[in-house]
């Protein structure tokens, strides 16, 4: 999986390039990115449905091989000179689509591979993974493009999937087959919504979830007038406070997936949630390099925390012919939240200014996390 997701961030950076050296558009850059992550907010449900019903390793197998052959048909295009901003705009989008189906199957196999006691363990890992690729795959990019070229990129992503197609047809599941239920999918999908709405623990994780993938992404979107405006530091500051932020949600990956079991899930999840908060408020406040970079340092550990310790709760707590459907709607809180959190940070931006428009955020989190603390007492009790 961690050859994957290189590959996967190789591709996102020369794609990028790619659109820019074909558009210098800033507008269509932003476009794509959008068309490749609002699948997962309209689509991820029925991915959600699907993975209840038929074999998550299947799923998978058929998922991780349409992402392999839209990168070689990305990367052919490309390589003959044929490529037409139309056929990225439907590469990406179909991509997307892809990704609704295979995310929520993803997390809920999981469980089923680890069982419960290893469970935090293995998602902190993904994490780790996940933001270590996030680290490395960039830098990688940079290098390749020179080398190989943007074709060489998207070839290379495209035979990263062999990797985890070959580690899924060896691995076996451990918890039960469920081959799928009865009815039409409306019910099912309607099942899921009722089961989120009558467990409150469930619907306030998802809740925390959604405001802070909606608010979060406003420091990241915006980190470069940060970098060249407020901080002054240019193009190496921009990179130092990104791999801030990936330092620290790398170390937290790491802590956590080191702990063999953590006692007060709700009393740490709490608390990283409030951490989040007071680090947003303050990067948005700082005009020191040394105390934005420290913040950043926070964001990082505090997001990954307390995203390890929902996604562990939410599946310790739902019965496992539920697990697809509220992985999916996990799915939607947090991946799908992220382009609608995009156009929030760039149009308060454009309103108020940077500063103001990340530090209102944190301070919006932290009303947020107070009130559903209040409302939800039982939240500090998860085991």
């Amino acid at each position: 999986m961690s050859v994957s997701l290189v590959g996967t961030w190789i591709q996102a950076t020369a794609l990028s390039w790619l659109v820019f050296e074909l558009t210098r558009s800033a507008f269509l850059l932003g476009v794509v990115a959008f068309l490749n992550s609002i699948p997962i907010f309209v689509l991820s449900l029925f991915g959600g449905v699907a993975a209840d019903r038929l074999e998550k390793k299947r799923i998978l197998l058929c998922t991780q091989s349409a992402f392999m052959a839209l990168a070689f048909v990305l990367a052919v295009l490309t390589g003959m000179g044929k490529i037409e901003m139309w056929q990225i705009m439907l590469i990406v989008l179909m991509n997307g689509t892809v990704m609704a189906f295979d995310a929520p199957a993803r997390q809920a196999v999981v469980y089923d591979l680890v069982g419960r006691e290893r469970l935090l363990n293995a998602i902190a890992l993904n994490y780790a993974a996940f933001n270590f690729s996030r680290i490395i795959g960039p830098v990688v990019a940079g290098i390749l493009i020179a080398v190989i070229g943007m074709s060489g990129c998207f070839y290379l992503n495209a035979a990263s999937f062999l990797a985890v197609i070959f580690a899924l047809l060896l691995i076996r599941i451990n918890g039960p087959l469920r081959n799928g239920q009865k009815g039409i999918i409306w019910y099912d999908l309607h099942e899921g919504i009722v089961f989120v709405r009558s467990h409150r623990r469930v619907l306030a994780l998802l809740f925390i979830t959604a405001v802070a993938s909606l608010f979060s992404v406003s420091y990241t979107v915006l980190m470069p007038i940060f970098a060249d405006e407020i901080l002054n530091v240019g193009v190496r500051g921009l990179g130092a406070l990104m791999a801030s932020a990936g330092m620290g949600a790398v170390a937290a990956s790491l802590m956590v997936a080191g702990k063999r079991r953590v006692g007060k899930k709700g009393k740490l999840l709490v608390s990283s949630s409030f951490v989040f908060s007071v680090s947003l408020a303050v990067f948005g406040l700082s005009r020191s390099f040394i105390l934005s970079l420290a913040a950043a340092v926070c964001l990082g550990w505090s997001s990954i925390t307390a995203i390890s310790l929902i996604n562990t709760s939410l599946q310790e707590l739902v019965p496992d012919e539920f697990r697809g459907r509220l992985m999916s709607v996990f799915m939607s809180a947090s991946a799908g939240f992220v382009p609608l959190g995009n156009l929030l940070a760039g149009s308060l931006s454009h309103l108020w200014g940077a500063q103001l428009t990340v530090t209102l955020s944190g301070i919006f989190c932290m009303t947020v996390f107070t009130i559903i603390n209040l409302l939800y007492p039982g939240l500090k009790e998860l085991q």
